[in-house]
């Protein structure tokens, strides 16, 4: 009796949709209003973007040197486990669960929320803007709406990864072809000003620049996050040798583009000082640039491309839990496969379980700080690992890491070293809940998983 694996059913298109839609979403429409008061300058607001796509286009390409030589479905936890061991291959699947794809997921339907608060303000959390207004705020309409949203994409997903891709794709291009749109109307005939590029915001910090510049660079690197998305779907490639590389880099530089393209929209379309602490800063921007009508359409686009973002995670996360479950580091049921549609649906049930309680007791700042220095660790212990499994035997190395290496790990590692530090110190307590996370884990680690661990080949 042959054992159920997964199909190689996706192609250069879907996988780099998979990285685009993982990473055009929450960050893009929520983060900027956060930047504006952190940095007060616009200048500052548009370079950390810029700072943010080279570091993401950096590690980009360590992962895709990584994907190459272990083309299977996992992401961190393949890398981690091959370069560090056991422990910290666990645990990089376990701060997946909870910071790489619940928390996000969380916070994606939450801001889902938000947007269409445009239209019905009772949907509109006041948890999203990181205000709660007593026990109700908990359970707002809002919040229930991005729970269903949540099992929507979740119950697709069981249906099995064809439907759940060409879904996906389809959300994909909306959001693409709306955010052209804007972009293009934006500078055309949107009533914007390129006086604003000058003008100064009061700062809401009272960290000095350098210090602040790193801790903001969190916010951009969770709005970035999702360059990696294509290596947790490699076993379900046709080709990922060929694939995996090229879908990593072209989605990774798309998206760097739009991200640029469009704060210097939103930029253009408000002064620096109103979009202080606005978390719909694409809706806010789409009504000033065109008018009351007009920033409503464009809100319920922005509103359609958070569900890509939503689909995506939705797609990519199972994969790394369904990953762990076949070595014995996961909890069994996550290792079962529908025996009709082919997909994980034991591990997207599970997943669903735990973004539906993010969803009810988080906030979407503290969920965001919480998954970027979470995210950023591991990203950098598995580009350090490179650097190790880089000397044995046979393996195939990527002309574009290897004509400046080891330029590429040590940026990336570099940055997240400062990243860290400064969240550690600015940010004490997501900080803080990010290592008691990975404390656990280690705990559930030795108590339950150890012994069926696989050693590394």
């Amino acid at each position: 009796m042959n054992t159920p694996s997964l199909r190689r059913e996706l192609g250069f298109t879907h996988s780099t949709a998979i990285v685009v839609a993982n990473m055009i979403g929450t960050g893009i429409f929520t983060t900027t209003g956060f930047l504006a008061g952190d940095l007060g300058r616009p200048s500052l607001v548009l370079s950390i973007w810029l700072v943010g796509a080279v570091i993401a286009l950096a590690g980009c390409l360590c992962y895709a040197e990584l994907g190459v030589n272990f083309p299977k479905s996992g992401g961190e936890y393949i890398f981690l486990r091959e370069a560090w061991g056991p422990l910290w291959g666990f645990l990089s699947g376990w701060i997946s669960f909870f910071a790489g794809f619940s928390a996000p997921i969380a916070a994606a339907a939450l801001a889902f929320s938000e947007y269409l608060g445009y239209f019905f303000p009772t949907l509109a959390t006041s948890t999203a803007s990181g205000k709660a207004q007593g026990m109700l705020a908990w359970f707002s309409a809002g919040r229930w709406l991005a729970v269903g949203i949540v099992v929507l994409f979740a119950v697709i997903n069981i249906l099995g990864l064809k439907l759940a891709a060409r879904f996906q794709n389809l959300l994909t291009a909306v959001k693409l072809a709306v955010l052209l749109a804007f972009l293009g109307l934006a500078f055309t005939i949107g009533h914007g000003s390129a006086g604003h590029f000058s003008q100064l915001a009061v700062r809401t910090s009272t960290h000095s620049l350098p210090a602040q510049f790193a801790v903001s660079l969190v916010f951009v690197m969770f709005a970035y996050s999702g360059w990696n998305a294509a290596t947790y779907v490699a076993e379900e490639m046709k080709t990922p040798e060929r694939t995996l590389p090229l879908a990593l880099v072209t989605g990774t530089l798309t998206v760097a583009a739009f991200y640029l393209a469009l704060n210097a929209a939103f930029l253009y379309a408000l002064p620096l000082e109103s979009m202080k602490g606005v978390v719909r800063i694409g809706a806010a921007s789409a009504s000033a640039l065109f008018g009351t009508l007009g920033g409503g359409i464009f809100s319920a686009v922005m509103a359609v491309g958070l569900l890509s973002c939503v689909s995506a995670m939705v797609i990519v996360g199972p994969r790394v839990y369904y990953a762990m479950a076949k070595d014995g580091c996961f909890f069994r049921g996550a290792a079962r496969l529908n025996p009709t549609s082919g997909s994980p649906s034991t591990a997207i049930v599970y997943q669903t379980v735990a973004t539906v309680a993010l969803i009810l007791t988080g906030t979407f700042e503290s969920l965001v700080y919480y998954v970027g220095f979470a995210l950023v660790f591991f990203a950098a212990l598995a580009t350090a690992g490179l650097i190790r499994v880089r000397r044995r035997t046979g393996w195939k190395k990527l002309p574009a890491v290897s004509r400046f290496y080891p330029l590429a790990p040590v940026l990336f590692m570099g940055a997240s070293a400062w990243m860290l530090c400064y969240t550690a110190i600015l940010r004490p307590r997501e900080s803080g809940l990010g290592l008691l996370t990975i404390v656990l884990g280690a705990g559930l680690y030795f108590w339950k998983f150890r012994r069926s661990a696989p050693s590394t080949s």
